[in-house]
């Protein structure tokens, strides 16, 4: 692996000269997670023992040694930059002082801790707010969002919207953590609108949400390609990938919703709508970006990709 030096100035380069981000703070931020990501990868190469730490977090899930792991290297890289004032994480799901910086974040340390002892690929999501403070606010407001997944390659998919740089336009791009740092590998994400793949989240909401299940069984009768790993991050990097596909995690009465609109939804919501997907809230015809963040754990169904 690359040295923090060298991870740093390479992924800064690309910010700043690549995609023309405008705030050097933000730039800060962005490698901040960039080295989060190359820590996170280092603790998961050593991770062997497979032990809970004893405790749950906020959604009753037991919690790996890894996951608290994980998250200390989040908080411990980005109080080190000290360009964000507040952090909260599926782990630790409060609004955390971290510094006196000019922007908040909202992260998953580990996405698909669940499957990770089989040796799926998994991986961290986040999303950065302006100002200080994440609840009130909507995924609307992010100034970047950032998507890293482990697997054979570690590779970290950022989105920035129009406003956050000189482009002209929101772009989403994808970078590969090599010996020399951190390299472009796909210069611009671009979702198309229609493709045959599909990843069903939540399945066995489709026993009680007779929608749900007309909607699959429609993929399926249109012999459309079943790409998935129960592994949100993978799933809809699948989508970024290809370039086409959907996503979905839908709830019923009996299943209810599992993906956290602050850690999760949000931050991937931006990507896929910079890469040009549509994202929407499984109840209502609304993109989940306008949705308000009103408590840090709250949850939704959703859809993803291609429209």
């Amino acid at each position: 692996m690359a040295s923090e030096a060298n991870r740093k100035a390479s992924l800064s380069s690309v910010l700043s000269e690549k995609y023309k981000v405008r705030d050097e703070k933000l730039v800060e931020a962005i490698v901040s997670l960039g080295e989060a990501s190359a820590l996170i990868a280092e603790i998961q190469t050593n991770y062997t023992k497979h032990t809970y730490a004893g405790t749950q977090n906020e959604s009753g899930d037991d919690q790996l040694d890894l996951d608290i792991d994980c998250d200390k290297a989040v908080f411990d890289a980005i109080r080190k930059a000290n360009v964000f004032s507040i952090a909260a994480s599926e782990e630790t799901p409060v609004e955390t002082e971290v510094g006196s910086g000019a922007f908040s974040l909202g992260f998953d340390p580990l996405d698909g801790s669940s499957i990770i002892d089989a040796n799926f690929s998994v991986g961290s999501i986040f999303g950065i707010w302006p100002g200080k403070g994440v609840l009130g606010r909507t995924g609307r407001e992010q100034v970047a969002s950032a998507v890293t997944l482990y697997g054979p390659r570690t590779t970290l998919c950022i989105a920035l919207p129009s406003t956050s740089t000189d482009l002209g336009n929101d772009i989403a791009f994808e970078v590969t953590l090599t010996n020399d740092g951190f390299v472009v590998s796909r210069a611009k994400i671009q979702i198309q609108t229609s493709g045959k793949v599909f990843a069903p989240g939540n399945l066995r909401a489709s026993n009680d949400n007779e929608q749900y299940n007309a909607l699959i069984q429609h993929w399926i009768s249109e012999r459309y390609t079943l790409r998935y790993t129960g592994g949100m991050v993978p799933d809809v990097y699948h989508i970024f990938a290809k370039s086409k596909g959907v996503f979905t995690n839908v709830s019923s009465e009996k299943a209810k919703a599992k993906l956290r609109l602050l850690y999760e939804v949000a931050p991937m919501g931006l990507i896929v709508e910079c890469a040009g997907g549509l994202t929407t809230h499984e109840a209502r015809d609304q993109s989940v970006l306008d949705e308000k963040i009103d408590n840090l754990d709250k949850r939704l169904g959703v859809c993803f990709g291609s429209s």
